[in-house]
């Protein structure tokens, strides 16, 4: 992990506000830094390479097919965590207290052709 998702893990472990998250969570053959069941919310910490090269397209690629899952898909800057962890931590647990509950199916579509979700 790197020290901007540690940093939020160690607020988000204590379950603020009774809200679980789990950390490096597999969705299919792709893994979310953060995952909120209850809320069906995936939480994304983007460092500086994920503007570089083709990272920006996979992660467009990526989310879209996470949303087809049912999923939301929030994507932080590294730099907002590190400038402000608690106000983050904040946002992402009213973000997931306000969220629908998630449907009773959990279909997941195959992933696009090509690409490495790991």
């Amino acid at each position: 992990m790197s020290l901007p998702e540690v940093l939020l893990w160690q607020s988000l472990r204590q379950r603020p506000l009774g809200v679980k998250f789990r950390r490096q969570h597999p969705i299919g053959s792709f893994v979310a830094d953060f995952f909120c069941a209850e809320a069906n919310v995936v939480i994304e910490i983007d460092g500086i390479a994920h503007g570089m090269g083709s990272r920006p397209e996979r992660d467009e690629i990526r989310d879209d097919w996470l949303m087809q899952c049912g999923k939301q898909v929030v994507r932080i800057p590294a730099t907002e965590v590190l400038s402000d962890v608690q106000s983050v931590a904040e946002s992402l647990v009213n973000l997931c207290l306000a969220a629908p509950p998630p449907s009773g199916a959990s279909h997941l579509p195959p992933p696009p052709a090509g690409e490495d979700f790991a």
